[in-house]
This record gives C-alpha cells, structure tokens and sequence, in this order.
C-alpha cells in the first residue's frame, strides 16, 4: 500500500472570543457525524479556502496566502453560523443578506460590493497553522486566528448542513466534556484549547499569539516511555506537546 501524503488542501478556522465578565466563551460547532473530515467532532467555524477569498485578497493586498486565509475564515463563520467579523455593516439584516448571498454560492467579493460592504481583515489576529502529514488521509494546511465577537453580533445560528449545533463554552469546559466522553474533538482542536485556556482575556490571548512565530505544526510520531506518541514542537506556545497515539484523533 502506498504511504504517499495527499496534496494539502488550504483552510482557515476563526476562534471568536466572548468575553462577559469572567474567562472568555468561545464559539464551536459540532460537525455532523456524516462529514468524511471530523465527522461528530467539536471544531471552530472554518474551512477551505475558495476562489472567491483569493481574489478579494489580491484586490485588497498584503501577503495573499494570509489574506485569503483571513477571508475565507471570516466567510466560513458567516456562513457555518451567522456572525460577521470585520464588517462595515453588522446589522442582523445585512449579515442575513451577506449569508444568503455566500449560500448561493457568489463570491464573497461581489456580496460585498452589491450590499456596499466593506471588510477589514485586520480584525483577526494570526494565532496558528497546522499542516498535518499522515497518508491515506485528507490532509488540510489550516491557518487559525482568534477574533472578539462584535458587541452588535447577532446570536448565531448554525446551518444545518455540516454542523448540527453551534454553541459557546470555555475552552476548559470543552477539554473537561471530551475528558468525561462527552463531546469530541481531534488532536490539533485539543492542542488549540490546552494553548487558549491559559488566557483570561481576548487581549492576553491576542498578545500571547503575537509573541510566537506563525509556523507550520507537522506532529510526528516517536517513542516515549515504551509507547508511541503524536509529538509537536515545544517553542510554539503550546503547554501540551504530546500525547499517546493510542488516545490521539486525528480527524
């Protein structure tokens, strides 16, 4: 059999904080069980980069693999649940338009101009990649950014089609759920969580991320203590840098 690794497909997820007072609740998804990738699994509102953000990255200029990266997690969150980031607009009506509109399949650059929208892609903060590079997977190169709900955001609300709840929690309430069987989710989503529930406040996370370089997690796996463990690098922010493969999902 063939251990050849499959082209990496580009993603981008959103971690939209929401802070009331006490540690900040972030927005999740729990994908239906009938998806191939993460089927049943909690995620953050994300997915694959289209051709539509690519071209409104060139329009709009910068490094186009992080602007298109940027875009597409803020048209992935309007589309999976209803909430817009970095918007001129944020009225429940004008996001309801945006969201019919990117359901249709228009690009995200042309809903923008027939609704006299503006986007700022600076409202999200890079906080990681992952590039996974197990065979006879599908294999998704996934830029992650961190971003505050606006204070007019609507209540999301989830599309019914690869999600089938969306909800807030903290990112320690997620951990202790799939801890107890509960919930689950997969090994670059635990990662992200043990990293995010070290922060008490969007801006220490947002300060945390901008202290770290932007690279590539690639987990492998080597041997420790007798059993075989899914490892990443040690100088990215992550408080957890292992864990037994025979515990790990993978996706």
């Amino acid at each position: 059999m063939s251990d050849t690794i499959a082209e990496a497909i580009p993603a981008a997820t959103l971690v939209l904080f929401r802070e009331r007072g006490g540690v900040p609740e972030l927005l999740f998804v729990e994908r239906s069980k009938a998806m191939v990738f993460a089927g049943g699994a909690l995620v953050f509102p994300g997915g694959r980069i289209d051709p539509g953000d690519r071209a409104l990255a060139l329009e709009l200029g910068g490094d186009p693999d992080d602007m298109a990266a940027r875009i597409g997690a803020i048209r992935e969150t309007i589309e999976e649940v209803g909430v817009g980031v970095g918007l001129s607009d944020m009225a429940p009506a004008t996001l309801a338009k945006l969201r019919a509109g990117l359901h249709r399949g228009e690009a995200i650059g042309a809903v923008l101009d027939a609704l006299a929208l503006t986007l700022d892609p600076a409202a999200l903060t890079a906080f990681a990649r992952w590039l996974p590079a197990h065979a006879h997977m599908r294999i998704f190169d996934t830029r992650f950014y961190l971003a505050q709900l606006p204070a007019d955001a609507p209540e999301p609300v989830v599309d019914d089609t690869e999600n089938v709840r969306v909800f807030w929690s903290t990112a320690q309430g997620v951990l202790d759920d799939a801890d107890a069987g509960r919930v689950r989710i997969i090994f670059p989503t635990r990662r992200n969580l043990e990293r995010l529930a070290q922060f008490h406040s969007f801006g220490a996370a947002a300060a945390h991320a901008a202290s770290y370089e932007i690279r590539a997690v690639t987990p492998w796996v080597e041997s420790r203590d007798g059993a075989d463990h899914l490892c990443i690098p040690d100088d990215l922010g992550y408080p957890v840098t292992s864990e037994a493969i025979s515990a790990a999902l993978r996706g």
